[in-house]
């Protein structure tokens, strides 16, 4: 099983994410009352073309660039021990996927992230929900390719899984962190994995429609694997509580934009008066 699991992480991935959908569905947890008719057609395209496209694509053309351009590294690091293999994934993926993350809530690059947070629901569909050039020019996936390619592929897989188990749980409506709340011989526990990877509680707060109730961090928790990025960085807030509600206040009070041009803009623009994907973009709330 686990000799399969190592040769197969793309079908572990996808089983782990069927099992998150199941289990949020049987728990009536799937669905959401909030959802519009572009909420779907976005997540679901999205989802497929990450799996199908940008992911595979990404791995190839990194493969044929560092085939032809540095073929002499090709498993140079291949005799690292694996927690220096860990590092370096950790550093070159997780890292830098939080300074990715935290980049796309500026003005420049909010266009190409705001697909994530209009979301007016969280749960496991939410997952890969994103513009798709967000995804297309994210480092850390480029970083991992070539870092395979250097000799990290047996801990790659690995690492892979547990990376996506965890943002699965951040985003899934099922809030495994909650018996670790509950009850008070779990707290230190609670202290400890809070502060270590990311929960539903603080990923949970980044969606927060408003910062205004002290449990919205629109601003922060930005980790994706490692929440202790957040914490080192100063952008870390940990409450334990759940935002009463998530989205975007801009599509609370227009409507919700096209699930096509919030998946492939700029090559499709809002016709909103005011949105961050139109033409002129303005930044709302």
């Amino acid at each position: 099983m686990l000799e399969w699991i190592a040769h197969h992480p793309a079908a572990a991935i996808f089983a782990m994410f069927v099992g998150f959908a199941v289990l949020e569905f049987l728990r009536g947890r799937f669905r959401s009352a909030q959802a519009s008719s572009e909420d779907a057609p976005l997540e679901v395209s999205i989802t497929l073309l990450f799996a199908a496209l940008i992911y595979p694509g990404i791995v190839l053309v990194v493969g044929f660039l560092a085939t032809h351009y540095t073929p002499g590294l090709a498993g140079s690091l291949a005799g690292l021990p694996t927690w220096a293999m860990i590092a370096l994934l950790l550093v070159g993926d997780d890292l830098t996927q939080y300074a990715w993350h935290r980049a796309s809530h500026s003005p420049l690059l909010w266009p190409l992230h705001r697909a994530h947070h209009s979301a007016p629901h969280m749960g496991i569909r939410v997952v890969y929900r994103n513009n798709f050039f967000y995804y297309a020019m994210m480092p850390g996936i480029w970083i991992s390719a070539y870092l395979v390619f250097l000799g990290l592929g047996p801990v790659y897989p690995w690492y892979l899984l547990f990376k996506m188990l965890v943002i699965f749980g951040a985003h899934s409506e099922l809030r495994w962190d909650e018996f670790l709340y509950r009850h008070r011989w779990l707290h230190p526990l609670a202290w400890i994995v809070e502060r270590t990877i990311s929960t539903p509680a603080t990923h949970f707060a980044h969606h927060a429609i408003s910062a205004d109730d002290g449990i919205g961090h629109y601003k922060g928790n930005y980790g994706n694997l490692l929440f202790f990025w957040d914490v080192l960085f100063g952008t870390a807030l940990i409450t334990r509580r759940y935002p009463p509600a998530v989205g975007l206040r801009d599509d609370l009070e227009n409507g919700p934009e096209r699930w096509w041009v919030q998946l492939l803009y700029p090559l499709f623009k809002s016709r909103r008066a005011q949105s961050a994907l139109s033409r002129e973009p303005t930044i709302v709330g």
